[in-house]
C-alpha cells in the first residue's frame, strides 16, 4: 500500500463522519484490552463517527485491521501498552497512548489524533520512540521504569529458547557422546555425531547473549535499534574484541541492548531532511548506532572489565594460603555473581590454572557451578504459584543443565528479576564452596557439577555432593523468600477469615436463601441459571467481604472458591493471585478488580463473585476502590482460550454501567445469580 502524502486533516475538521481505526493491547491478561476497545467503540458511536478496532491480547490478535482499513482511514488509534508494529500505517495519522488512555479517556483520544503526526516510514510520529513516551508521561499508562521493566521483559523472552536449546543440547551430547578420560575428563570425539550435537549447542548458548541485547534494544527503539543491539551484545560477550580473557556476559548485554535502544530513540529525533528519510531505519541508524555503540564498549566499557578480571586473577591468586573455607566463600561468590561472565569466569579461570598443583581449588568452583540453575529449578518445584508456566518450564531445564555444571540455565531467572535471584545465587554458591573448602574436597578436571563426580573425577564425593545439594536448598529458599516479600504472605491479615469459617455463611444460592414462588429473584423449579458456563455457581458468589485490603480480599476470595470443591491448596492459589498482581494490578477502574490466576492448585476453572460495601484499593487506573470483585482460576494445563474468554466475556459485560447498577443492587442470593446470568 503507497502511503498518502497528504492526510485528511481538513477533511477530519469539516463535521463529516470519521472513518478511525484502532489498535489496543496490554502486556498482562486480556481485561485492558477489550475494555479500551468497547471504550473508543462507544466514544466512536456517540460522537457520529465509524472505527474499527484490533485487539492484540493474550489469546492473540483478533479484528485485524486490513490493508482497505488502512488506506481509507482519516487516522489511528494506538492505546497500548506493549510493542505494536506500526509499520503498516505509514502516511496516517497515528497517536499513540497508554492503554488507560483508551479506558478513561476515549473522547479526548479521538478529537486528538485529528491533529496527530503523520506516522512516517520506519520512524516518526507513533514509532517506537512514541510509544515510549507515550507510556511514560500518561497518569496510570506506566512509569519509565515500567518501560525498563518491559524492555527487559522483552530481551529475557526471546532469550530463554536459546538457552534452553543450547544448554539441553551441550547436556545430551556430554552424556550421551562423551568418554570418560584418564584423569577424570570428558571428551567428546571430533568428527563424531555427538560433537555436531555439542557444537549445535553451542551455537545457541553463542546466541542467547546477542539476542537479549538485541530485543532489549527493539523493545525500545522498535526495527533500527535490533541490528546495533545484537552486535553490541555479541562485542560484549567477546572479550578478545577489547582484551579481555572473558566476555562481559549476560550483564553486559544488558548494559549495550539499553544503550543501542535509548540511542536509536535519540536519533530517531534528529530532523532529517525528507530525501533522507527512507533510508534511515534500514542504513543510516542502523550503522551509526552499531558502530557507536560497538566502539564506545571496546574503547570505553571493555578497558575496565578487562583491568578488573586480571586483577581478580591477581588478587585470588593472593588468597591461597588463607583460610580454605573464606577462599570457598570468595569463590562461590564469584562463580553465582554474573553466570558466565566476567567474574564467574575469573574465578574458574583461577580453579582451572591451579587443577593441577592444588585441586581444591577447583573443588570448590565445581561445588559452586551448578549451584544457581539447581537452585533455580528447585525453587520453580517448591512455590510453582509464583512462576509462570514458562519459567516453570525453564526451571526443569535449569535442572538438567546444573546437573551436567552448566552455570547459565540460571541466566533467564537472573535477567528477569536480577535483584532477587543473583544475591539467592551468591549466597548458595557461598555456602557451596565454603562446605567444599572444608571438606578438601578436590576436583582433577576443570568443570563442575554432579557430572564430575559421577564420572570420577572428584575426590571426596559425599561432601562434594552435600555442598551442592545444601547451596541449592540455599538458593532456592532465598529465591523463593525474596519474590514473597510484600506481597505472597500467607500469614492472616486482621480480621481476615479462617480457612471455611464462612464458606457457606453468607454464600450465595439455594442453601442460603430461602427460595420460594413469587418470591423477587426466585428462580424456579429448574433452580439456579447457569453462569460462565457453570464456573460460577451460587457457592461461590458472595453478597459481602469482610475484607478491607487487597490482599486480605485475595485470601478471602480464595476461601470462597474452595468452597465450590475445586481447590486443592488454598496457600498456591493466594501466591498465584498475588504473583499475578506483582506483574500488574488487575482492578480495571470502575470498581472493578478481576484478580485471576492459571495455577495446579485448582483442579478444574473456578469464578468467584463478591461485593464490598466501601470498596478495597486495588490499585486501579482510574483509582476507583474495587466494589464488585471477581477471582478467576483455572488449572495451568487448562488454561489457554478458556482462561482469557472469561476474562473478555467479564471485562466486556462489566463496561455496562446498567449491569454494574443492577449487580450492586440485587438484594436476594438468587436475584445476584440472575444478573450475573447476563453474562455471556
Amino acid at each position: 500500500m503507497t502511503p498518502s502524502a497528504d492526510p485528511p486533516a481538513p477533511a477530519a475538521r469539516s463535521g463529516r463522519r470519521l472513518k478511525l481505526l484502532a489498535v489496543t493491547a496490554c502486556p498482562t491478561g486480556i481485561a485492558h484490552t477489550y475494555m479500551a476497545a468497547e471504550k473508543l467503540q462507544q466514544a466512536a458511536e456517540a460522537l457520529g463517527h465509524d472505527i474499527k478496532v484490533e485487539t492484540q491480547g493474550s489469546i492473540g490478535a483478533e479484528n485485524v485491521l486490513t490493508d482497505n482499513d488502512v488506506g481509507e482511514a482519516d487516522g489511528v488509534i494506538v492505546a497500548a501498552d506493549k510493542d505494536v508494529d506500526l509499520g503498516r500505517f505509514a502516511g496516517k495519522r497515528v497517536l499513540s497512548v497508554g492503554v488507560a488512555e483508551g479506558i478513561h479517556h476515549p473522547e479526548q483520544l479521538i478529537e486528538r489524533v485529528r491533529d496527530a503526526p503523520v506516522h512516517e516510514p520506519g520512524g516518526g510520529a507513533g514509532s517506537g520512540a512514541g510509544r515510549a513516551v507515550a507510556r511514560g508521561g500518561v497518569p496510570g499508562g506506566g512509569t519509565g521504569r515500567g518501560v525498563t521493566y518491559k524492555a527487559l521483559m522483552n530481551g529475557v523472552s526471546y532469550m530463554i529458547p536459546f538457552v534452553v536449546v543450547g544448554g539441553l543440547l551441550i547436556a545430551v551430547s556430554l552424556a550421551l557422546g562423551g568418554h570418560p578420560q584418564a584423569d577424570g575428563g570428558l571428551v567428546i570425539p571430533e568428527g563424531s555425531f555427538w560433537k555436531h550435537v555439542f557444537d549445535i549447542g553451542d551455537i545457541g548458548f553463542k546466541l542467547m547473549i546477542p539476542i537479549l541485547s538485541g530485543y532489549i534494544a527493539y523493545a525500545i527503539a522498535d526495527r533500527p535499534a535490533l541490528v546495533p543491539g545484537m552486535i553490541g551484545g555479541w562485542i560484549a560477550n567477546t572479550g578478545a574484541l577489547y582484551d579481555s580473557e572473558s566476555g562481559a556476559g549476560f550483564i553486559g548485554a544488558i548494559v549495550t541492548g539499553f544503550l543501542a535502544g535509548y540511542l536509536v530513540l535519540w536519533i530517531k529525533k534528529v530532523e532529517v531532511p525528507r530525501f533522507v528519510r527512507p533510508i534511515m531505519p534500514v542504513i543510516v541508524i542502523p550503522v551509526l548506532a552499531t558502530s557507536a555503540v560497538g566502539l564506545f564498549f571496546i574503547y570505553v566499557l571493555g578497558r575496565p572489565i578487562s583491568w578488573v578480571f586480571e586483577h581478580l586473577t591477581t588478587w585470588l591468586g593472593g588468597l591461597t594460603g588463607t583460610s580454605a573455607a573464606l577462599l570457598g566463600v570468595i569463590l562461590g561468590l564469584m562463580i553465582a555473581f554474573d553466570m558466565g561472565g566476567p567474574v564467574n569466569k575469573t574465578a574458574f579461570l583461577f580453579g582451572a590454572g591451579l587443577v593441577s598443583k592444588n585441586p581444591e581449588i577447583m573443588g570448590m568452583c565445581a561445588a559452586a557451578i551448578p549451584v544457581p540453575p539447581l537452585g533455580q529449578g528447585l525453587a520453580t518445584l517448591l512455590r510453582r504459584g509464583l512462576f509462570d508456566e514458562q519459567e516453570r518450564e525453564t526451571g526443569l531445564a535449569a535442572l538438567f543443565m546444573g546437573f551436567f555444571g552448566i552455570t547459565e540455565g540460571a541466566i533467564p531467572f537472573a535477567a528477569a528479576r536480577p535483584a532477587r535471584v543473583i544475591p539467592a545465587n551468591m549466597l548458595g554458591g557461598a555456602v557451596a564452596g565454603a562446605i567444599a573448602g572444608l571438606a578438601g574436597v578436590t576436583d582433577s578436571v576443570p568443570h563442575g557439577g554432579p557430572i564430575v563426580a559421577v564420572l570420577g573425577a572428584v575426590g571426596g564425593v559425599p561432601m562434594f555432593l552435600i555442598a551442592v545439594a545444601v547451596g541449592t536448598v540455599v538458593t532456592a529458599l532465598t529465591t523463593v523468600t525474596l519474590m514473597a516479600v510484600g506481597g505472597s504472605s500467607t500469614g492472616r491479615a486482621p480480621g481476615q477469615l479462617a480457612p471455611g469459617q464462612r464458606a457457606g455463611a453468607d454464600a450465595v444460592g439455594p442453601s442460603a436463601v430461602p427460595r420460594g414462588a413469587g418470591g423477587t429473584g426466585g428462580t424456579g423449579p429448574e433452580g439456579p441459571p447457569e453462569v460462565l458456563s457453570g464456573y460460577l455457581t451460587g457457592a461461590t458468589v458472595r453478597r459481602e467481604l469482610a475484607a478491607r485490603d487487597k490482599v486480605a480480599a485475595i485470601r478471602e476470595m480464595a476461601e470462597l472458591l474452595a468452597a465450590g470443591g475445586k481447590v486443592t491448596d488454598v496457600d498456591a492459589l493466594v501466591d498465584a493471585v498475588l504473583a499475578r498482581e506483582e506483574l500488574g494490578t488487575t482492578g480495571l477502574g470502575e470498581e472493578i478488580a478481576i484478580p485471576h490466576a492459571k495455577t495446579d492448585a485448582v483442579t478444574a476453572p473456578v469464578v468467584g463473585f463478591a461485593r464490598s460495601a466501601d470498596g478495597i484499593e486495588w490499585g486501579a487506573l482510574d483509582g476507583t476502590p474495587a466494589r464488585l470483585v471477581f477471582m478467576i482460576a483455572v488449572p495451568v494445563g487448562a488454561a489457554g482460550d478458556e482462561h482469557l474468554r472469561i476474562l473478555a466475556l467479564l471485562a466486556r459485560k462489566l463496561l455496562d454501567a446498567g449491569f454494574r447498577e443492577r449487580l450492586l443492587g440485587a438484594g436476594g442470593g438468587d436475584a445476584v445469580l440472575r444478573v450475573l446470568a447476563e453474562v455471556r
